[in-house]
């Protein structure tokens, strides 16, 4: 059961790490052809915060798989 949890929250932590790099590349992208970023830099701020939960959601998974383990 927690490995099916676990496979689940890797990849969404996967799909987070893509939507992120999308992200970072669209700020880029705005950038450099002189528009305004603010609200991709908003988004972005947003997104790594999601991911932050996303990895410490998948690490309790890890880390109670690994005490069950023992």
């Amino acid at each position: 059961m927690i490995e099916n949890h676990l496979q689940s929250a890797a990849q969404r932590v996967a799909a987070g790490q893509r939507l992120l790099d999308r992200q970072h590349a669209l700020v880029a992208a705005l950038e450099a052809h002189g528009h305004a970023t603010g609200t991709a830099r908003k988004l972005l701020t947003q997104f790594e915060a999601l991911q932050t939960m996303r990895i410490a959601a998948r690490d309790r998974l890890v880390e109670e798989l690994a005490r069950r383990a023992d």
